[in-house]
């Protein structure tokens, strides 16, 4: 249901969620499951959401499905709208859209075969399923007639819904104002009506709008508040959608090198068998900044693999090929900087200059280095000799990775 994969809740792969407790959808008769049946989904329902908490999604999916049915079974709307929210989400994680557009049919067949009228969490069931499938108006529709329902009932946490997935649709339609607004409308029901896991969406949501506006710094202020939030709880989630946004706002500023940082703890903390679709996100943003810093310069050298990333050439390795590799750092460490052939010998061969001995092979040395790293050997950019030695292209822009972050890429 948003268009960007970093941020919205409960909406098209992304990532944020939203799900909450839902309120009671009750049949026209009273439901005729005994207590012991009551605790046993209640178990179900609760070993389901430990793993989905835990980013066991692969898990979570076998225990969401199993608990589903009993929620069925003993008539449990309440759980049963519960359960499918959450395995909306988890659907959209790992690649199954066969299954979203499986879902709004199953909600409509269960009000026809029950004798139910669709309620308020009905409907918000329904606009994520259209959100899912990219049916904006519709979604805003459905979103819509949920706001109306929970109106009517004054149920305070189905308006709550409602008026978090009016901001979504807002959001994906560019009105940025009106969802600005939902998001305020929310935030006066927090004060009489504290929910954990709506808070932190809507801040991220918040977050997410502030940068489609352009307004990264503001973001960023918006999105630590929900980090402040977030450390007290456990789940997966949200930290690594709070990492993606931040990520997001920082490259938008320029600041490649940190958003680059952010998006490898978010790749950390993505396990590619149960997150899929999130794990790839990451991948492919992270190699879009990898591309970004790679037109930034014409070297990368990293120590760390022994390797330099050439802007035309690609990555270079450099294996076992220690002397050319110190002889590199040395030249790239120190732009414009001439070192004789007596200072060479002395700090990278680490003897006693003979040039009898040693200067056909500095001179072959070079000779090798520049094979590698000069993308036109017979008009080398990076490494020239002077009359008394060699020195390195101070006007050549070069980036020397000194941390464990592979900026460059694999």
């Amino acid at each position: 249901m948003c268009t960007d994969f970093l941020a919205c809740p409960s909406v098209k792969p992304h990532f944020m969620n939203t799900n909450f407790d839902l309120p009671t959808l009750a049949p026209p008769s009273s439901s005729s499951s005994s207590p012991k049946i009551e605790r046993s989904v209640d178990l179900a329902f609760e070993k389901a959401d430990l793993q989905y908490k835990l980013g066991e999604f692969q898990k979570a999916l076998i225990s969401f499905e199993s608990a589903k049915w009993l929620a069925l079974e003993s008539k449990d709307f309440t759980l049963y709208f519960k359960i499918q929210n959450r395995l909306l989400y988890l659907y959209a994680e790992t690649n199954q859209p066969d299954k979203i557009s499986n879902a709004k049919e199953e909600i409509q067949d269960l009000a026809l075969n029950n004798g139910l009228q669709l309620s308020s969490q009905s409907f918000y069931i329904l606009c994520l399923c259209a959100g899912y499938r990219n049916q904006i108006p519709l979604a805003l529709e459905y979103a819509q007639k949920s706001l109306a329902l929970a109106l009517d009932s004054q149920n305070k946490t189905d308006t709550c819904y409602a008026i978090s997935a009016l901001a979504i649709v807002y959001r994906m339609q560019g009105r940025y104002q009106e969802a600005l607004r939902e998001i305020y409308n929310l935030k006066v029901f927090f004060e009489v009506l504290p929910h954990f896991e709506l808070q932190a969406s809507s801040i991220l949501l918040n977050g997410l709008i502030l940068i489609d506006q352009k307004k990264y710094n503001e973001a960023i202020e918006v999105l630590w508040e929900a980090y402040d939030m977030l450390k007290n709880y456990k789940s997966f989630i949200f930290p690594i959608q709070l990492m993606g946004l931040l990520a997001k706002a920082h490259r938008k500023l320029g600041q490649t090198d940190l958003a680059i940082v952010q998006l490898r703890i978010a790749s950390k903390m993505t396990d590619p068998i149960n997150m899929p679709r999130l794990y790839k996100q990451i991948e492919l943003e992270l190699a879009q900044l990898n591309l970004d810093t790679h037109n930034q310069y014409d070297l990368i050298f990293n120590s760390n693999l022994n390797s330099v990333t050439e802007l035309k050439l690609g990555r270079i390795d450099f294996k076992n090929q220690f002397v050319l590799l110190d002889l590199l750092k040395l030249f790239i460490t120190n732009p414009g900087t001439t070192f004789s052939k007596e200072y060479l010998v002395e700090h990278i061969w680490q003897q006693n200059y003979d040039p009898l001995i040693h200067d056909n092979k500095v001179y072959v040395t070079i000779k090798r280095l520049r094979k590698m790293i000069e993308p036109d050997f017979d008009k080398p950019k990076y490494i020239f000799r002077a009359k008394n030695g060699y020195f390195m292209n101070r006007s050549a822009k070069v980036l020397v990775q000194s941390n464990d972050i592979d900026l460059g890429g694999e």
